[in-house]
């Protein structure tokens, strides 16, 4: 995918970026840090981020409340090594030469943090492996 000590990309979609993508977006950037390009989008972003998201997440020490849902656009699937889509379906573009990979989890959208915190440590463990495999050595 990448050659020895090139930063890998990864582009987290949901259908409204607005829980699944956030979170994994949030738990890349902070296990991994600069060491790998972290994005997220929307085939149809929310207008705000899901408060009970921001709550789970801010439990395991990471501010998410000013993040806002952004739309995906075929810039940010290009310009991604890896694309990792968490329920958007066919709406996801597709190009030849990257790699897809599909986390089934449930969506956490009207439900409250109790119902979130499960599927906040599954993204977290889902996160902690992918930095294993793509950039070794880069999870803090």
């Amino acid at each position: 995918m990448n050659t020895p000590g090139e930063q890998p990309s990864v582009l987290f979609v949901c259908v409204h970026n607005a829980g699944r993508s956030q979170m994994a977006a949030a738990f890349l950037t902070h296990l991994a840090g600069d060491r790998v390009r972290v994005r997220s989008a929307g085939s149809a972003p929310a207008d705000t981020v899901n408060p009970a998201v921001v709550e789970a997440l801010a439990e395991s020490g990471i501010d998410i409340a000013a993040e806002v849902p952004k739309v995906l656009t075929a810039e940010a699937v290009r310009a991604s090594d890896v694309v990792i889509t968490m329920g958007c379906g066919d709406t996801c573009p597709v190009y030849p030469g990257k790699r897809y990979l599909d986390w089934q989890l449930p969506d956490p959208a009207g439900r409250g943090v109790e119902a979130v915190r499960p599927i906040r440590d599954e993204i977290e463990q889902r996160v902690r492996a992918l930095i294993d495999e793509i950039a070794p050595g880069a999870r803090r």
